[in-house]
């Protein structure tokens, strides 16, 4: 079994043991039919990842690797707001018609600041830091951003990543407001190593600790029996997920610079999740 694959069941066996449910409340989310979405959540989860040991792919069940690295590219290398931008579907329930989810996501990424060091975009900061100023303790970026979020199809869920140098090694801290386990939690925690595999190749560094926070960490009630079954799993040897950084520049990095090998996973045997919207 995985690292990532004891990580997710020992959260999902958290929630489900001891969290709390949101069953009196009037909810946001909803399902295709109507229904409210509701969820058992807890508060605060904090899980680390050490690249330098084990990239973290569930076996338990599959990561779609090369679609989450795309979304990931899409938002931080093509600061893109429009899902015709995008190889996948995932984000078309809240694009409108010419494909635009607002001002959300890459959008924020691509839009330039005034730093001491001069004018540029969250993105082209933490690179120019990385190359010039490792010592620097304001590797921040945020999309969270208040005066936007009126013209935003959905409010960003992670929302900041911090990076930070030490020595020869370069992590990461991406912070989450809310979290869907079952559909989302791998997915997030894959593509932001993948990110910080290509920050740290970009700057010349190693990877290290990815820290994932989540204020929210929650498991729909459609989704509590494939959870059960899910993490009742046992699961396979962490697969080999390699990068190659060519030229080094982040902007020509693509799906195509990773390599998984190896990759074992439980199928879901036909099984559709259903997403709350």
């Amino acid at each position: 079994m995985s690292y990532a694959d004891q990580v997710f069941a020992a959260n999902c066996r958290e929630i489900i043991d001891h969290g709390v449910w949101d069953t009196e409340l009037n909810v946001r989310p909803h399902w295709e039919d109507g229904a409210p979405a509701h969820t058992v959540k807890l508060f605060g989860l904090v899980n680390r990842y050490d690249l330098r040991k084990e990239f973290p792919l569930l076996t338990l069940r599959k990561t779609n690797f090369p679609a989450a690295v795309d979304e990931i590219l899409w938002i931080w290398q093509k600061k893109s707001n429009n899902v015709h931008d995008l190889n996948s579907h995932i984000w078309d329930a809240w694009a409108d018609a010419k494909g635009s989810i607002g001002k959300a996501y890459g959008y924020q990424l691509g839009v330039k600041h005034r730093f001491p060091e001069g004018e540029m975009d969250q993105v082209d900061m933490l690179l120019y830091a990385l190359k010039n100023n490792p010592a620097s303790r304001r590797m921040v970026t945020n999309i969270f951003v208040h005066h936007d979020l009126a013209e935003m199809a959905l409010y960003p869920c992670a929302y900041s990543l911090t990076l930070n140098v030490s020595g020869n090694t370069l992590n990461g801290i991406l912070n989450q407001r809310s979290q869907d386990m079952l559909v989302a939690n791998n997915w997030n925690v894959a593509q932001y190593s993948a990110l910080l595999m290509m920050f740290a190749a970009a700057g010349g560094y190693e990877a290290g600790e990815l820290v994932h926070v989540i204020a929210d960490a929650h498991i729909y009630d459609r989704h509590l029996p494939l959870v059960e079954e899910i993490i009742g799993r046992e699961g396979f040897p962490a697969p080999k997920v390699s990068f190659d950084p060519g030229d080094r520049d982040f902007y020509h990095f693509s799906v195509d610079s990773f390599r998984v090998e190896d990759y074992q996973f439980h199928s879901l045997a036909g099984k559709k999740i259903p997403v709350a919207i």
